[in-house]
């Protein structure tokens, strides 16, 4: 059963599989996607920005990343996320199993149901991510002795600037302790597809204003990224087989 890890900012590829770039065509557009070889064949590597990190966050084509995951019979998908802290508890290389989110984002393809022959759904948004792949993240994690978060409020500007300090304190009134700028719309059409969809957080600054001046981290990103990485195989390949034994 295919499974796939969705990636942006400072985790380009899987350094420890072989991939072969391939693009899938889809109704939204193509898409370029890493596909594992040999004993990794059921890996789908997709780096959400093309793989030179050559398109904003606001001009990502979420539709195509989406369907093109959909089209390769993917089922399991965790999404790593680089992130601004804005809650104290999450310090930059800080990691945060994400449980909900707050979408600021505008003029983005937010949907697969916009009506016409695409019909209209109305889709429940109670638990955004789906809470199986969750638990056996934070279960995953314990065992690897990598400290995760256990939840946490994702907020999605727009981007491609960063936010202002006076947005990062409105954000904290409503409850974010997150901020970043490509969760949203992304897990929605997962969602909309019936993808099981999780994502991760990983923190590379403080948000503004919580600090004199916005710096971010490189010094153990390369380490984090990389035990990111080994959580989410880990936990896509359990999730996978548990479903195969099911069936």
């Amino acid at each position: 059963m295919p499974v796939a890890i969705i990636a942006g900012t400072a985790i380009y590829n899987i350094p420890s599989i072989q991939m072969e770039e391939k693009i899938i065509q889809t109704a939204y557009g193509e898409v370029i996607v890493l596909l594992g070889q040999g004993e990794n064949s059921d890996l789908v590597f997709l780096p959400r920005h093309g793989p030179r990190h050559s398109t904003p966050p606001h001009k990502v084509n979420y539709r195509a990343n989406i369907q093109a995951l959909v089209d390769l019979g993917v089922r399991y998908v965790l999404a790593a996320y680089a992130v601004g802290s804005i809650n104290r508890q999450i310090p930059p290389l800080g990691l945060v199993a994400l449980d909900d989110f707050i979408d600021m984002t505008s003029g983005r393809e937010a949907t697969f149901f916009d009506g016409g022959v695409n019909m209209v759904k109305h889709v429940d948004m109670s638990e955004p991510f789906c809470p199986h792949l969750r638990a056996a993240l934070l279960a995953n994690a314990a065992r690897l002795g990598l400290h995760l978060e256990p939840a946490g409020t994702y907020v999605c500007s727009n981007g491609p600037r960063l936010e202002s300090p006076a947005e990062i304190r409105m954000f904290e009134k409503l409850g974010g302790d997150v901020v970043g700028m490509t969760a949203i719309p992304e897990l929605v059409l997962a969602k909309e597809r019936d993808l099981c969809f999780a994502g991760v957080g990983f923190s590379v600054n403080w948000a503004a204003g919580i600090e004199p001046k916005v710096q971010f981290v490189q010094q153990g990103l390369s380490e984090l990224s990389a035990q990111l990485l080994d959580l989410f195989i880990q936990t896509l390949r359990e999730v996978a087989s548990q479903e195969v034994t099911r069936s």
